[in-house]
């Protein structure tokens, strides 16, 4: 009998991690379900400036009909599609400024970018994040330390330069330690003006459907703007500099 149980005992223990692992990795399994449904279905082509041209006068009523329907309808898809990493993010901020105005379009981008980067960044801490913290080296600690230590700067940072794809900045927080509060915080405020600046160029696409004219993002991130963002984010790295200092000198 004590065999036995020793045996059950043993088979237990060695099940539980591996039961732990699947309800883990169960959200990226389903995430990545839906982004192959997003694909399969032919979705992508309705994320697209040529859709947005062809279902604008549908759009626009629905928005004049059924106002509240139509802001939460949007969060609730932008907020998806950033929390699957699904292309065409830009072109739903422009569609934000298009359908609510530029400074409405801006808030209720920023709200569905942000709840779906939260989630996102929940999914990648708890279903990975954590047990490549368990196994890291002495070098990836120390850049964990590091970065944890100026969380809200750096995530600032990565917000206001688009040098990185959005879904990576989303990611890289989660394996480094972050905490959500200053994860929700850094994304909320780092993302204010680069979605403003789409939002705008949104508000004025009607003119240019009405002009039957081609439109790009090619030219929306002038050299004035990168410059206004780089600027922004330099701003935001001086408590960094300041701690720096400030430990020198003692």
């Amino acid at each position: 009998m004590t065999v036995s149980t020793d045996r059950t005992e043993a088979v237990a223990e060695t099940a539980a991690p591996k039961a732990g692992l699947i309800r883990r990795l169960l959200p990226v399994a389903a995430m990545g379900a839906a982004i192959a449904a997003f694909f399969a279905l032919g979705l992508d082509q309705y994320v697209t400036f040529d859709a947005l041209r062809e279902h604008r006068e549908v759009l626009t009523g629905f928005v004049a009909d059924h106002a509240l329907l139509a802001v939460l309808a949007f969060i609730a898809v932008y907020s998806i599609a950033t929390a699957l990493s699904l292309p065409g993010g830009a072109v739903l901020t422009v569609t934000g400024g298009f359908l609510f105005g530029s400074v409405l379009g801006s808030v209720w981008v920023v709200i569905g970018a942000t709840i779906g980067a939260t989630g996102i960044f929940l999914v990648a801490k708890t279903a990975l994040g954590d047990a490549l913290r368990a196994k890291a080296g002495p070098a990836l600690r120390k850049m964990e330390e590091g970065f944890r230590e100026n969380a809200l700067s750096y995530l600032l940072v990565l917000r206001l330069i688009p040098l990185f794809p959005f879904f990576v900045v989303n990611l890289v927080p989660a394996f480094l330690g972050v905490g959500l509060r200053t994860y929700v915080i850094g994304t909320f405020i780092g993302i204010i003006p680069g979605s403003f600046v789409f939002a705008s160029v949104g508000a004025g696409l009607g003119s240019v459907f009405d002009a039957n004219e081609a439109f790009t993002l090619s030219g929306v991130l002038t050299p004035e703007i990168i410059t206004a963002l780089v600027g922004l984010a330099v701003l935001s790295l001086l408590p960094v500099v300041y701690k720096k200092v400030k430990a020198r000198r003692e």
